[in-house]
């Protein structure tokens, strides 16, 4: 977890073991941030937390499917 930006950072547990495909999200209650943990002066992705709970749902079902 990183909180260097005054946002606390957590890594996917989907990300790739030799932390070369490392995706962050940081969870705010007005915005969910996404950012490439590679590149972190790259602006984070920005989405409302309605969005990012569908996402995660979709996510969540595809997975399961196969």
């Amino acid at each position: 977890m990183s909180t260097t930006d005054g946002l606390s950072w957590f890594k996917s547990s989907y990300s790739g073991s030799e932390n070369d495909n490392c995706v962050e999200v940081a969870v705010h209650p007005e915005a969910v941030r996404i950012r490439d943990s590679k590149d972190k002066a790259i602006r984070p992705l920005t989405v409302t937390p309605t969005a990012w709970a569908a996402f995660t749902a979709l996510a969540a079902d595809v997975s399961l499917d196969g």
